[in-house]
């Protein structure tokens, strides 16, 4: 089977009703016909919750991980049986903040890319905080600190982030489209999801995100540092806009 997952479509979808189709024992982990969990990838941690049957029992789901076009759900305790219903539940504020971080990075990689028409070599995030490498000779703190201004400038623009799936030839027909320099999207897929923060940046990625720049908050550089000699890394919080 394929799971349904909702957070693909709908980034704001906190629940959705679902059946336990089967267990794996080994994993601890349960896979149903539809789920709101994203199971991580690109730098984006996958989300946690729990489930909650529809005749008692509850379920911490600790994990998420995607194997084929299945969404596997690690819980802690006593797996419910085949067959449970349940409302599979995402801890929200967590995903809200790891939505705020993503989209944040992507404006941070739109301004880089934009003015420097730098590659990315890397990233990852926690909810609040996230690194991304870039392909720079060298780095300073007036660059990070220009960087900084021009990345809460688009936030304060408020730019519309849409959500896109186009078939891979149509995809690929767009130029920077892969904005990491190793491309990551395995050679067999047919669909290309891609994320569009409106005027600004236009990438092929997977993961969750706000509906406006607005809404992220602010983006406080924390950290610059060399990882190679044409490899430098930018680390980030975000913040509430009032912080």
């Amino acid at each position: 089977m394929v799971s349904d997952n909702i957070c693909y479509t709908d980034a704001y979808a906190r629940e959705t009703d679902a059946t336990v189709v089967e267990v794996d024992a080994d994993a601890n982990a349960v896979l149903l016909d539809r789920t709101v969990f994203y199971p991580g990838g690109g730098g984006q941690p996958a989300d946690a919750g729990e489930l909650i049957g529809d005749s008692g029992g509850t379920w911490r789901v600790i994990g998420a991980k995607k194997r084929g076009d299945d969404i596997w759900h690690t819980v802690e305790g006593e797996l419910p049986p085949v067959g449970t219903r349940v409302v599979a539940t995402i801890d929200w504020d967590r995903r809200h903040q790891l939505m705020r971080t993503h989209s944040a990075l992507h404006v941070l990689c739109g301004v880089v890319w934009r003015d420097h028409s730098a590659s990315v070599t890397g990233g990852n995030m926690e909810p609040l905080s996230g690194r991304m490498d870039f392909e720079f000779e060298t780095m300073s703190g007036d660059l990070v600190g220009e960087i900084e201004k021009r990345v809460n400038e688009e936030i304060d623009a408020d730019r519309e982030i849409r959500v896109n799936t186009l078939p891979r030839d149509a995809a690929f027909a767009i130029p920077d489209l892969i904005r990491t320099k190793i491309n990551l999207l395995p050679e067999g897929i047919t669909e290309v999801r891609t994320i569009e923060i409106v005027g600004l940046d236009l990438q092929a990625d997977g993961g969750t995100h706000v509906a406006h720049t607005g809404e992220i908050g602010r983006v406080n550089v924390t950290g610059y540092e060399s990882k190679g000699r044409i490899n430098k890394r930018i680390r980030i919080e975000v913040t509430s806009a009032q912080d």
